[in-house]
């Protein structure tokens, strides 16, 4: 990863940093990733925690590695901590964004769909299910946007454009395991081609 920023945190900051992320966990329908682009907005853009290049790194990076899909959450903490200038703040960080993120919406997942199977007959719970499909289908979208416009100039970010278009309709269309793409967009990176 690039060159840590030199940040100086209060204790008013890593509470500010648990509380957008407990908001955030509340947002998260789709999964955590769906809201990358207000983490976006709140790390790089409002308080320039991390850089543009940490943030998209701490994604690429999680989404690559094996594991649950929310370790790029760990890792914006971790790198905010790095930029704050220690090891311990570093897990701090961790801790705070993975707690922030799982704690909310873990509780009421578990809730709701304890809930959700009990009524699963009634009207209301299937017109609720179809309606969440737009919202969810939107939320990806705006973190292709995000992730998509990498570099800022649409002459070189086309190629990013086209594999997230692409990414999309082969995952909507097929039955292609995800690993294949992620293997695919691995091996385009690679080879410099996006």
């Amino acid at each position: 990863m690039n060159t840590p920023l030199h940040l100086v945190l209060s204790w008013g900051d890593w509470l500010n940093l648990f509380t957008q992320y407990l908001l955030l966990s509340l947002m998260s329908i789709g999964g955590a990733i769906s809201t990358t682009a207000e983490m976006h907005r709140f790390l790089v853009d409002q308080h320039h925690w991390l850089s543009a290049t940490q943030f998209n790194e701490s994604i690429a990076i999680a989404q690559a590695a094996p594991g649950p899909n929310v370790l790029f959450v760990a890792l914006m903490g971790w790198n905010v901590g790095l930029n704050a200038g220690s090891m311990a703040a570093a897990f701090l960080g961790v801790l705070v964004t993975m707690l922030g993120i799982m704690l909310p919406s873990t509780t009421l997942t578990y809730l709701a769909a304890r809930w959700g199977h009990e009524n699963r007959n009634l009207r209301s719970v299937r017109a609720f299910k179809l309606g969440m499909a737009p919202i969810v289908i939107a939320l990806f979208i705006s973190t292709a946007i995000i992730l998509g416009g990498a570099n800022h100039d649409p002459a070189t970010d086309w190629p990013l454009w086209t594999l997230s278009v692409v990414s999309g309709i082969v995952i909507w269309r097929t039955k292609i395991h995800l690993l294949w793409l992620l293997a695919a967009g691995a091996a385009l990176g690679y080879f410099h081609l996006v």
